[in-house]
C-alpha cells in the first residue's frame, strides 16, 4: 500500500519500497509485552516445515503451553509446505490484526522469505506492533519491523530451541523467557558447553535424550578498550546478502545506523569464509558496515548433514571465518569492537538478540547486556 510522505509515527521515513531515508532522533520501539496465558501466534514465513517434521514442532508447542503459559495458535500456513508468499504474508496479517494475540513467533527459517516483504501491510503492523520471534530466514522480517519502529527479536522458532530432543538448554530457556515476559536489561553470558551435531528430525529416537554437547571456549575480545552502547541491528549474513542485492529493508543512507551494534550470524549452509568477507567487504564498501561501533559475531555452525566436519576440520572452518570477519572490520571499521563466538544464531543454546533493541557491549568488563 502507499504509504505517506511524512515520517511515520514511528520515527522514520520509509519509501513506498521500504528503504528508508533520512533518519530521525526516534528508533524503534518495544512493543507491549505477553503475559502467561496470553495467545502467541504461530506462523511459517519461510517454509513450512512443521508439515514435515512434526515431532520438533509438536514438542516446540508443547513448550510453549506447559513451560511458558502460552496458548499458540496456528494458522493456514504454519504447516503448508509450498505455501504462496501471499498465503503467508495473509497469516502474518491476521496474526498482527488479532487483538487477541499478544506476540508472534516463527516455526522456523526457510530460503524465500523476502518474497513475501512486497506483500505485507506496513501499516497495519505498525497500528498493532507485537513482539516477534525467529531468526535465519526471519531476518527479513526482523529488518521489515524495525523500519517498522518495532523491535523484534532474533532468535527462538519452535522447532530448533522449543523443540530441542530431550529438554530445552537452560541457558536458551531463560533468555528467552526473559525477553518474553520481561521489559529491562539482562546479561548474556557464555555457554560452558554447546551442542554442534544434530541428529535427524523423522527419527523419533533423537527426541528420547538431551543431545550430546561439547566444552564451550568462552567470547573472543578484539579491541576491547571501550563501552559501546547503541541500538542492535543485522541478523543472518547470507540473507542481508539477499537483502542488499535486492536492495530491500536496507538504508540506502547508512547514518540511520550511526552508533548502532551489529550483531551477525551465519546459518547451516556453512557459507566458506571467503564469502563471508566478500560479503562483509561489500557492506563496507556501501559506507554500511563502518558505521557500527560495536560486532557481536555468533558462534558459526561448523557442522551439518551434507557437511558432517570431523572436530579439527570444524576447528579449521571457525578459525578461519574468525579471520574472514577481523579482515573485513580492519579494512573497513578498524575501531569496532569485535565479539566473536557470541552464542546467537545457528548454534545452541541460543540467547535472544533484541533486534532494534538497546545492547550495551563493555569491553573493559567484558560484559555484554542486551535490553528486551
Amino acid at each position: 500500500m502507499a504509504l505517506p510522505d511524512s515520517p511515520s509515527a514511528t520515527g522514520h521515513g520509509v519509501r513506498d519500497d521500504g528503504v528508508r531515508d533520512a533518519p530521525d532522533v526516534r528508533l524503534p520501539a518495544y512493543p507491549p509485552k505477553p503475559v502467561p496465558g496470553d495467545r502467541i501466534a504461530v506462523v511459517s514465513p519461510s517454509a513450512g516445515l512443521p508439515g514435515l517434521f512434526p515431532l520438533p514442532y509438536e514438542l516446540g508447542l508443547e513448550r510453549l503451553h506447559t513451560e511458558y503459559g502460552l496458548e499458540p495458535v496456528e494458522y493456514p500456513a504454519t504447516r503448508a509446505m509450498g505455501a504462496t508468499p501471499r498465503e503467508r504474508a495473509d497469516d502474518l496479517h491476521a496474526a498482527f490484526a488479532d487483538p487477541s494475540v499478544k506476540a508472534v513467533i516463527a516455526s522456523i527459517g526457510g530460503d524465500d522469505q523476502i518474497t513475501v516483504l512486497p506483500l505485507l501491510d506496513r501499516e497495519l503492523i505498525r497500528a498493532r506492533p507485537k513482539p516477534f520471534f525467529g531468526m535465519s530466514d526471519n531476518t527479513n522480517l526482523l529488518a521489515y519491523l524495525w523500519n517498522c519502529g518495532v523491535v523484534g527479536y532474533h532468535g527462538a522458532s519452535v522447532m530448533c530451541e522449543l523443540g530441542r530432543p530431550g529438554a530445552m538448554d537452560p541457558l536458551t530457556a531463560e533468555s528467552l523467557r526473559a525477553a518474553l515476559f520481561t521489559s529491562g536489561p539482562y546479561e548474556l553470558r557464555p555457554a560452558a558447553r554447546f551442542r554442534e551435531v544434530d541428529l535427524p528430525w523423522e527419527d523419533p529416537a533423537t527426541f528420547a535424550r538431551a543431545p550430546e554437547t561439547e566444552p564451550g571456549s568462552g567470547w573472543t575480545w578484539h579491541r576491547p578498550d571501550r563501552v559501546v552502547e547503541g541500538r542492535s541491528w543485522g541478523g543472518n549474513v547470507e540473507i542481508l546478502s539477499w537483502l542488499l542485492m535486492a536492495d530491500r529493508e536496507i538504508a540506502r543512507d547508512a547514518s540511520v545506523y550511526d552508533g548502532c551494534v551489529l550483531f551477525l550470524e551465519t546459518s547451516e549452509d556453512m557459507p566458506r569464509a571467503d564469502d563471508v568477507f566478500r560479503i562483509l567487504r561489500s557492506m563496507g564498501e556501501r559506507g554500511l558496515l563502518q558505521r557500527f561501533r560495536a560486532l557481536l559475531m555468533g558462534r558459526p555452525k561448523a557442522w551439518s548433514f551434507e557437511r558432517p566436519l570431523a572436530p579439527a576440520a570444524r576447528a579449521r572452518y571457525v578459525r578461519d571465518q574468525h579471520e574472514a570477519v577481523l579482515r573485513a572490520v580492519d579494512a573497513y571499521a578498524p575501531d569496532m569492537t569485535v565479539v566473536l563466538d557470541v552464542d546467537l544464531g545457528h548454534t545452541d543454546p541460543q540467547l535472544v538478540i533484541p533486534y532494534g533493541g538497546t545492547v550495551r557491549v563493555d569491553g573493559p568488563a567484558r560484559r555484554v547486556t542486551v535490553t528486551y
